[in-house]
This record gives structure tokens, sequence and C-alpha cells, in this order.
């Protein structure tokens, strides 16, 4: 369970890392401008690290129910 833990937090905080700077700039200059490249990186990073999060909480429920169904297999 710690195994799915620490990888549920790694995964958490680049999920959050990765829209925050950005956000910082944005407000720091006032300007809300973004390339294309740029948003379609973050876009594609964001989607990953949304997917690896469900993934993780699947998995994670999955050997909870292991653990309580099926003890000592």
């Amino acid at each position: 369970m710690y195994f799915f833990l620490s990888n549920l937090s790694f995964v958490d905080i680049c999920f959050t890392s990765i829209t925050v700077p950005k956000m910082l700039v944005n407000i720091q200059t006032q300007s809300k401008a973004i390339t294309y490249m740029g948003c379609i990186t973050q876009m594609c990073f964001f989607i990953l690290f949304v997917g690896l999060d469900f993934f993780i909480l699947t998995v994670m429920a999955y050997d909870r129910f292991v653990a309580i169904c099926h003890p000592l297999h």
C-alpha cells in the first residue's frame, strides 16, 4: 500500500506542477498568451497525469478489495 501511496503523491505533485508555473507567469506579467505548442504540451502532460492518477486509484481500490475479500491468498 505504501508503494501505491508514494506513486500517487508523486503523480499528484507532477499533476499540479504542470499548470502552476504558467499560471504564476501569467499573474506576474498580466499576459494570458500561450503558444500553440506550449498549450498542446501542457494538455498532453495534464491528460497523461490525470490518466495515471485514475489508474493508480483504480489499482489501489482493487488491492483493497483483494485484501478484504480474499485474505491470505
